[in-house]
């Protein structure tokens, strides 16, 4: 029986104004969420777009479907109307197409779709990411009509959707390659002739598929929409059926004309002027009236006009035999309704009344009695229902049992069966065979070949059919692929271009914030001459920029780059300065340093990742040292400083575990110097801020084993830090240990770290005389105001800049220096003292001049820049040129230091021949005292 054609009709119309349920809550209040949305806001009406004719005249998408859905421990199909939402693009199913809210929704924006022949003629899927709904539509070719009508409108939408909004960049706004918007006809199967008994607005008429039971289609897991949509459309049959209660007065209706097939769609169409029809008190107009009766009688129900035109009484009486039909089936269902409501009224009246006793108890302790009363009756209910639970445990271990001791008696009589079966076989060929042979030969073969002929034919026409089935199914399913593929591609383009806008806004906003932060490192520099009030505003906000956690505005928002307070080798992002107006300093160096990462990523980082991917084998090459020169990623380092360390300095398998078995049975004398060293080592690394730290001992073991490998130096100040960061990249401390073997024995000149540190001083000569040449002007300011700027450059050729660069920068520097050389120190040396030029000459005063020079190096940022300067900017001098200038310094010296020796031998010779007569004066001076 159809019931509450009306709210069908608005449910047809008008999809957008729809009440959505999700398949697994209750759709409560649905009746003012209705109301609600039948008249849409200023900004909704503003935001609607205008539909072009085409989009008018276009059907609406819907359909009878079965579901299968899940009705206790077994699989059923259910009947459910199915409606396609263009706006949302989802497909809503209702149990019947006169339900005003939805059982459930599908999102077809996200979804894929599936067929296969084996499942069963119509049986198709629609998988989305959280779920898999398996449909089954009447026929093959309404499966197909469905498929594609569902693949087509979700590529307009998700090509609708996928513009950027209004006010992005021009970066986003642009339309990408090989995007459209018009649907490629091409790319899709050929259409589909509409299958109009089952599909469209006029399979809304028709009644819907009957189940076996009168309760297998309603829908469990939704009473509550349930109980909406019975009462709506008990309420709408009720006004159908008018004041006189005669169900068969259609006076109204007969006054049109019978051509309300035809004007049917186009009254469902005009859904929104129906809903504005409705009065206020649930009354609806002459003409909704009208509507509704024409699809009543369509329905199943004959008016007066078939009533006229059967002829005897038999037609009619047989007619309204099937009404009663109907009505009886519609009655139990009401029936079953009633009984829920029924129960649901006694358990409220319980609560009310429970409620009632404890609100009209005059004292407290009645009131207590109640609840205790309460309680006690919940502990019995919880006692009760644990037991009922123990109980359901054991009977379903029975149940287990049963069911396994059933399948194995199922096995044992199907392979009873099965041998029946095969004894039977035998003796019906023997019986044929004995027919044969008493029959006419020739006869019998020939009654045999026109069997086994019409078999093969039957056998080759299912096979046919199966050929057809699957060349459908696989171009439907190679059409899916290609547009999922085409929709994936333009999501992905489109995520690209957002991250690399979110990149750019989080580098500018990391911009803004340092230069906020400059701004209050220069008034803190002026706050003595500001007046008092503005001092404390300035301080003030300088405590709130200090106190600024990094970790804590990442989890404010959505951060695609977070930072984080240390960096991937454990060098903390922001150091911690003990001078407090170091601390600003410090903050807006991560925040420069992460700008110019972001700036980077795409443009640079990315494309050179992808060049170092594409390397296999490890070779000597230009295209290798301009590669190693612009930075290793952090996932090739460890590799490639393995290789490098191995080209000149072969480790000796079971060396490193000798010189350990030596260091532990014999003390070095080196070991304490070592001791005192290691707490002092990369104290802003957090694998070596604590002396708990896991790899101090590792440390410990790396010098020790190196002093003993190499007893003329021995240990030297300054190892520590080589060490220290060759165990942060290549972690295993014996990879560490000939690292630092191959620096020191192969890169470094001989006696670099010996006693006399003569090269050391060597190479400072040499980088003052490249100074001049290459920086004249700013050699000229350190003479005129006579800055030794060996003070500053000892320390960086000696560790290698450990302790002076940023780690980022630091570790590209080690990267070209373990594949080049010294001369990489000279370079980046060099470089650094042209990457702050103009700061340095702008300062007239020896003290703050060397004030500068021992921090300077750590406001350098951009590593790139730096990059530039020292392998491009910088002229280059050949490994030949700088051998020459150290041997030439290297004379000077050790000249100078001869004569030092021969001046040291004089004086002492002197001061012995003069050494007892002081002493015999002395003597006799206390002697008189005395």
């Amino acid at each position: 029986m159809k019931k509450g054609l009306e709210s069908g009709a608005c449910t047809l119309a008008a999809p957008g104004n729809l009440v959505e349920s999700d398949p697994d809550t209750n759709s409560s209040n649905g009746t003012s969420a209705r109301e609600k949305d039948m008249l849409p806001s200023p900004g909704e009406l503003e935001n609607v777009p205008l539909k072009t004719s085409t989009e008018t005249s276009r059907k609406k998408l819907c359909g009878y479907l079965n579901k299968l859905g899940i009705k206790g421990p077994i699989k059923t199909w259910k009947s459910r109307w199915f409606f396609y939402d263009e706006n949302k693009c989802r497909l809503l199913y209702y149990r019947t197409a006169q339900d005003i809210n939805p059982l459930g929704s599908i999102d077809l924006s996200s979804a894929s779709f599936d067929c296969k022949m084996e499942n069963g003629e119509g049986v198709f899927e629609i998988r989305t990411p959280s779920r898999a709904f398996v449909l089954k539509a009447v026929s093959r070719q309404a499966m197909m009509y469905w498929l594609q009508q569902l693949q087509m409108r979700r590529w307009e939408f998700c090509n609708t959707q996928s513009r950027f909004p209004v006010g992005s960049s021009q970066l986003v706004n642009e339309p990408l390659p090989g995007r459209t918007n018009v649907v490629d006809s091409e790319d899709f199967l050929p259409l589909v002739k509409t299958p109009t008994e089952a599909v469209g607005l006029k399979a809304a008429s028709l009644p819907a598929p009957q189940t076996s039971t009168a309760l297998q289609n309603i829908s469990l897991k939704h009473p509550w929409t349930e109980i909406q949509n019975t009462v709506y459309n008990i309420c709408g049959s009720k006004q159908l059926w008018g004041n006189n209660g005669n169900v068969f007065s259609f006076d109204e209706f007969q006054e049109h004309p019978q051509n309300v097939d035809e004007e049917q769609e186009a009254e469902v169409e005009a859904g929104c002027a129906v809903k504005e029809g409705t009065l206020e008190d649930g009354r609806m107009g002459p003409r909704l009236n009208w509507i509704r009766k024409a699809r009543w009688m369509n329905s199943g129900f004959p008016g007066s006009e078939e009533l006229s035109r059967e002829k005897n009484s038999v037609d009619k009486v047989s007619v309204l035999q099937q009404q009663i039909l109907t009505l009886t089936e519609e009655v139990k269902s009401q029936k079953e309704l009633v009984k829920l409501l029924h129960k649901a009224l006694e358990a409220a009246q319980q609560e009310k009344r429970v409620s009632s006793m404890y609100l009209t108890a005059a004292e407290d302790k009645d009131r207590l009695e109640l609840v205790r009363h309460k309680v006690r009756q919940i502990a019995d209910l919880t006692s009760r229902l644990e037991a009922l639970e123990q109980e359901k445990k054991e009977l379903e271990q029975i149940l287990t049992l049963r069911d396994s001791h059933i399948q194995e008696l199922k096995e044992h009589v199907q392979l009873l069966m099965e041998k029946n079966h095969a004894k039977q076989e035998v003796i019906m060929t023997l019986t044929e065979q004995m027919a044969r042979e008493l029959s006419d030969p020739l006869q019998e073969a020939n009654t045999i070949t026109v069997e086994t002929l019409y078999k093969q034919q039957e056998e080759i026409e299912h096979l046919k059919d199966d050929i057809d089935a699957y060349k459908t199914q696989n171009q439907f399913l190679n059409s899916e692929i290609h547009q999922v593929t085409r929709l994936w591609t333009s999501v992905a383009e489109n995520e690209k271009a957002l991250l690399m806008k979110c990149a750019c806004l989080q580098a500018r906003n990391c911009q803004m914030e340092s230069k906020y932060l400059t701004v209050l490192r220069k008034l803190q520099e002026a706050m003595p001459g500001l007046p008092n009030s503005h001092a404390e505003l300035v301080k003030k906000l300088i405590q709130e920029a200090l106190q600024w956690d990094v970790k804590e505005e990442a989890e404010e928002g959505f951060n695609l780059n977070p930072v984080s307070e240390y960096d991937e080798y454990g060098f903390m992002t922001v150091p911690d300065y003990e001078i407090e107006d170091w601390k600003l300093l410090a903050k807006i160096q991560a925040l420069e340093i992460k700008s110019n990462k972001l700036r980077s990523q795409e443009v640079v980082e990315k494309p050179l990742r992808d060049r170092w991917n594409g390397i296999g084998e490890l070779t000597p090459s230009g295209e290798l040292k301009s590669l190693i020169r612009s930075g290793i990623p952090a996932e090739h380092r460890q590799r490639v400083w393995r290789w490098m360390a191995s080209r000149l300095c072969s480790p000796v398998p079971g060396h490193y575990q000798r010189l350990l078995e030596q260091s532990r049975s014999t003390e070095h004398p080196a070991c304490r110097q070592i001791e005192l060293d290691l707490p002092r080592t990369l104290t802003n690394n957090k694998h070596f801020s604590s002396p708990s730290s896991h790899l101090i001992p590792k440390l410990r073991r790396v010098l020790l084993a190196f002093s003993w490998h190499n007893p003329a130096i021995g240990y030297c100040q300054g190892l520590n830090r080589l060490a220290a960061v060759a165990l942060l990249v290549l972690e295993d401390e014996e990879s560490a240990f000939w690292c630092l073997v191959y620096i020191v024995e192969n890169l470094m000149p001989a006696d670099y770290y010996s006693d006399t540190l003569i090269t050391s001083q060597v190479d400072q000569r040499v980088f003052k005389d490249f100074l001049s040449e290459k920086l004249p002007r700013l050699m000229a300011h350190f003479e005129q105001y006579r800055i030794d700027v060996s003070l500053i450059t000892f320390n960086w050729f000696l560790v290698v800049f450990v302790d002076s660069l940023v780690s980022d920068i630091l570790l590209r520097v080690w990267d070209a220096f373990l594949y080049e050389g010294t001369k990489v120190i000279f370079r980046y040396a060099l470089a650094i003292f042209k990457y702050n030029e103009e700061e340095i000459l702008r300062i007239h005063d020896s003290v703050e001049i060397y004030q500068y020079l021992r921090f300077f190096t750590r406001m350098i940022t951009d590593g790139r820049k730096l990059m530039n300067i020292a392998f491009n900017d910088l002229n280059p001098f050949p490994m030949k040129l700088l051998r020459n200038r150290r041997s030439m310094h290297r004379e000077e010296l050790e000249a100078e230091l001869c004569q030092l020796e021969q001046i040291k031998a004089a004086y002492v010779k002197e001061r012995a021949e003069q050494g007892p007569q002081d002493l015999k004066e002395v003597a006799s001076e206390e002697e008189e005292e005395s």
